[in-house]
């Protein structure tokens, strides 16, 4: 059946095409030393903050579907939210609720994996983001899976630690791996983590990044292969020591080894649950044991699940524990259906942010006749060294494109703020920002050339707090340097209207008394004169 829109007396108003630009990691923080924004030349946003109607958005907690206000958001909930105009419940929510319900131990997934274990007296493997952050994983749910399987019975399980320092604290690793090695030891003595690393340096690749750091997590979790030590608090005191500043992130893999052997390599007959519940960072490591991977293998015959669907156009994995929200309805079918073309560009860091996520988690084109989308390849370095990243080649991309005059909406994502932002590097996020001020000087005047809108915002924060903070508001100190803050942040994000053509026709900021990431599909259909669909987040418009 087709979504299709009903025209507003705005119609055809404005004959260019409304453009918004994700500036992904880009907060609306205190003004404190630590923030990188604020320390960045950006005469370009300057201006527009001075000049255009804008407002501030929420971006995390219950505005983008996580459980509590006190949890961050991120990029894939934000561009879910900008995508669908609604807010949908997100992973962590879906996870808690059915771990607390119940219904993920009743559910087949898990007891397939339970029962291959039992059956072969085997054992059952955890592999995810070992900490609280609530952005990819959650320490609790992997417990309560723990504490399941034991009271089932089954006689083995390891847990293969992918160390966080980006959505928590850039060396908090010790704080989480040192409680849960007596925990899981109260549990049962014959459980414990048997391998791990920096997440950035094995396992967590996305988007077909850097496939080498899915081939060394491999050969950790699976092989047993690397640096052992007798436990995995032992592993990253040691690892720190050979690596003076390192942070959680990159640590080197290492195997925990049990009487003189590796304590639970990957074999035939084994049940594996990666047990992060957001897709982006999960494929590929799914693809190794249930699918083709570009690199060689002995690969083990094991019973192997996903906590959610990470591709639900491939169902991979096929086998999950809990389901994932359907977002149906979203904007780009609307616009399609009603016969607008639409472009989408980013690097590969976040085209998937602008393709994948925006249209509720579907992979490819929703109609390929009326949409385009360009990815530009990302460079292979860490962010820091080239804090620019492709900036000028997605507003090239954008460039031309928009200037074919095809497209009556567009939307691009510039992630520098984002993942420079994760480096913890300020100065390299306070250039990433002042790229992507400069990219947007170039940008801004094609749109306004062809009679078109801007819509610049962003999906999270990021680059805002680049210094953990202190109870007074000021820069955390250790060793005699400020503590870098790699993790999003809790702060609101700018929605600014550039609309050239401006002639009174409306205000912003009167309409929605909490505003949020999902009434931006509305805000933008408004502008293209479109009714927003029902069951949409209003628009932040009022006429006049």
């Amino acid at each position: 059946m087709a979504l299709t829109l009903t025209k507003t007396p705005f119609h055809g108003h404005r004959k260019g095409p409304v453009v918004v630009v994700v500036m992904d990691g880009y907060g609306l923080g205190a003004d404190y030393p630590g923030n990188a924004i604020n320390a960045a030349r950006k005469p370009v946003l300057d201006e527009l903050f001075k000049t255009c109607p804008w407002t501030r958005l929420a971006a995390h907690g219950t505005a983008v579907g996580m459980p509590s206000d006190a949890d961050m958001g991120n990029s894939e909930v934000g561009h879910n939210a900008l995508g669908a105009g609604r807010v949908f419940s997100q992973g962590a929510k879906l996870v808690a609720d059915a771990i607390a319900s119940g219904k993920l131990f009743a559910g087949k997934g898990w007891g397939e994996v339970v029962a291959n274990a039992l059956a072969k007296q085997s054992t059952l493997h955890f592999i995810g983001l070992f900490s609280d952050g609530n952005v990819h994983s959650h320490l609790d749910h992997l417990k309560a899976m723990i504490v399941e399987a034991n009271k089932r019975g089954v006689k083995k399980v390891a847990v293969h630690a992918l160390l966080d320092g980006r959505d928590v604290g850039e060396t908090s690793a010790l704080d989480y791996t040192e409680p849960f090695e007596a925990w899981i030891a109260g549990v049962n003595p014959d459980y414990g983590i048997a391998s791990g690393g920096g997440r950035m340096f094995i396992t967590m690749d996305r988007y077909d990044a850097d496939w080498s750091m899915v081939e060394r997590g491999w050969a950790t979790h699976v092989l047993a292969q690397g640096k052992r030590f007798p436990s995995a608090s032992a592993a990253v005191k040691g690892l720190r020591a050979e690596k003076p500043g390192v942070i959680d992130q990159d640590l080197p893999a290492f195997v925990v080894e049990r009487g003189g052997k590796p304590f639970a390599p990957i074999v035939t007959g084994d049940s594996v649950v990666y047990f992060n519940f957001r897709g982006d960072r999960s494929v590929e490591m799914s693809k190794a044991f249930v699918g083709e991977v570009p690199f060689k293998r002995e690969k083990p015959d094991v019973c192997f699940a996903g906590m959610m669907t990470y591709d639900g156009d491939t169902n991979l994995p096929p086998r999950i524990l809990v389901e994932p929200p359907t977002i149906d309805r979203v904007m780009g079918q609307y616009l399609a259906d009603s016969g607008v073309a639409q472009l989408a560009c980013s690097e590969t860091q976040k085209y998937g942010h602008v393709t994948y996520f925006w249209n509720g988690n579907r992979s490819g084109y929703l109609n390929e006749k009326m949409e385009r989308y360009v990815e530009i390849p990302s460079d292979r370095v860490s962010f820091d060294e080239r804090p620019w990243m492709k900036a000028a080649e997605v507003t090239d991309a954008m460039i031309a494109e928009l200037k074919t005059g095809r497209f009556g909406f567009a939307r691009c994502n510039y992630p520098n703020g984002d993942m420079v932002g994760h480096t913890g590097v300020f100065n390299a996020a306070r250039m990433g920002v002042e790229a992507v001020d400069m990219c947007l000087g170039r940008l801004l005047p094609v749109i306004k050339s062809l009679g078109g809108i801007a819509l610049i915002t962003a999906d999270h924060g990021n680059a805002d707090e680049m210094y953990e903070m202190d109870k007074k508001g000021g820069v955390k100190m250790e060793n005699g340097r400020p503590k870098a803050k790699t993790a999003h942040t809790l702060n609101p994000v700018p929605f600014i209207i550039y609309d050239p053509a401006f002639a009174g026709e409306y205000s912003l900021g009167t309409a929605v008394a909490k505003p949020g990431l999902a009434n931006v599909a509305a805000t933008a259909l408004d502008l293209m004169g479109w009714r927003a669909p029902e069951g949409y987040e209003p628009s932040l418009l009022t006429w006049k």
